[in-house]
């Protein structure tokens, strides 16, 4: 017999981590962790008609490293990594610098920002700006789970889940902009009232 999606288990309010540890459904790391998965649909709905192929080959990889990121966050770092034949990997240093080499790639495409933007333009660039947005909310899903951590005394949160979250948003800002350079449509210029 095929596993069932539903377990049941839930429906008390509670989850469980990676390393079995039950939590209420609402706790600051259920609730980063819902954030990364909610940044990881708004990708896949900007990759829906892809329009260009390598700005689509780039958010299909960082949908996987959104992946890790969810993991790296459902299993505090005081636990173990491995459980039967399943490893949790860890965000790391490599993939933050990495996030700042593309940032830096795809930001001399553009012109030099000289007002504040609007997002808007393309459709491509609206879903992008709209990623950011959920992106900063992860983020501050992350910053609020690091807080608690460390009220509590824990050392169960990877610090480099918000400089990641807090680089990709950058990115994905820098995309949004590229998406409308290259199919000649301006950024929406914030005029103040």
């Amino acid at each position: 017999m095929a596993t069932r999606i539903y377990t049941r288990t839930g429906d008390s309010g509670h989850t469980g981590l990676f390393g079995g540890e039950r939590v209420p459904k609402d706790d600051p790391r259920v609730e980063a962790c819902g954030s990364v998965d909610e940044l990881n649909t708004a990708l896949g709905l900007a990759r829906v008609h892809p329009e260009d192929m390598e700005l689509d080959a780039l958010l299909a990889v960082l949908q996987h490293e959104l992946f890790v990121l969810g993991s790296d966050l459902a299993t505090p770092s005081t636990n173990e990594v491995t459980r039967g034949r399943t490893t949790v990997h860890r965000i790391d240093s490599n993939l933050v610098h990495r996030l700042e080499t593309v940032i830096d790639e795809y930001e001399r495409e553009v012109p030099p920002l000289t007002n504040f933007i609007l997002p808007g333009g393309h459709r491509l660039a609206a879903q992008l700006h709209w990623c950011r947005a959920v992106c900063r909310r992860a983020e501050r899903r992350c910053v609020t789970l690091l807080h608690s951590d460390a009220l509590s005394g824990s050392q169960g949160v990877n610090p480099l889940t918000v400089h990641y979250l807090n680089r990709l948003s950058d990115l994905l800002f820098v995309l949004a902009r590229v998406a409308n350079h290259r199919r000649h449509v301006d950024d929406v210029v914030w005029n103040p009232v």
